[in-house]
């Protein structure tokens, strides 16, 4: 068996960041029917993929933005999803992909939470096919959020990120309350510069598992 772990979301602005584990018998079919690092696959080919692959063995943990901004340290708190996304995964060979320039010591992160032995490089969702199949997952799962909070707020969140400008529309608008909207990482630059001061406390933060 061999274990992918990926992640989807780690820069946005706007919504939940998502990680991946993935398990695969075969690395060879994943390879035939196209997996390969998300980014690499048009929406349409990701979301045909996705059909296949989410009927094979995963954990999807669904990091919300509650629980970024009351973390300390984006890099250990991946370090913590990571971990908690290999704990109902069967035995077998996990790789990681690197969420820290010294992927050695991100593997032995994740390795100390986990229990498990792991492995971890940077681009290891373009190297290995398990990997990918996470990354494909995660990222797929991440859009359908974002397209749900587009419908909830009643317009157009575009993709979350920073540099993108409907994003940066979507961040002016939902900062014209009296607190920032729950959907934001209140403790990202862009919101405090949208806010214009000191953003306030928000919450406690909330987590959810999906399976």
């Amino acid at each position: 068996m061999f274990i992918g772990v990926d992640e989807a979301g780690r820069g946005p602005v706007i919504g939940p960041l998502v990680v991946c584990a993935f398990a695969a018998v075969n690395r060879q079919y994943l390879l035939d029917i196209g997996v390969k690092d998300s980014k690499d696959l048009s929406v349409k080919k990701r979301e045909e993929i996705f059909e296949i692959i989410k009927e094979m063995p995963h954990k999807v943990i669904i990091c919300s933005p509650e629980e970024i901004d009351d973390h300390y340290n984006l890099n250990v708190l991946e370090t913590e999803l990571f971990a908690r996304a290999l704990k109902s995964m069967p035995e077998g060979k996990i790789m990681l992909d690197a969420c820290d320039v010294n992927a050695t010591r991100f593997a032995n992160n994740v390795n100390k939470l986990s229990g498990k032995s792991c492995e971890a490089e940077h681009k290891a969702d373009s190297n290995y096919p398990e990997v990918g199949a996470a990354s494909i997952i995660a990222k797929v799962m991440r859009d359908r959020l974002i397209q749900e909070l587009s419908k909830e707020v009643g317009f157009d969140l575009g993709s979350g990120y920073p540099s993108d400008p409907k994003t940066q529309k979507a961040v002016k608008i939902l900062t014209e309350g009296e607190a920032p909207h729950p959907c934001l990482r209140w403790s990202w630059k862009t919101v405090e510069n949208a806010w214009g001061g000191n953003v306030p406390p928000r919450p406690s933060s909330s987590q959810q598992t999906l399976f």
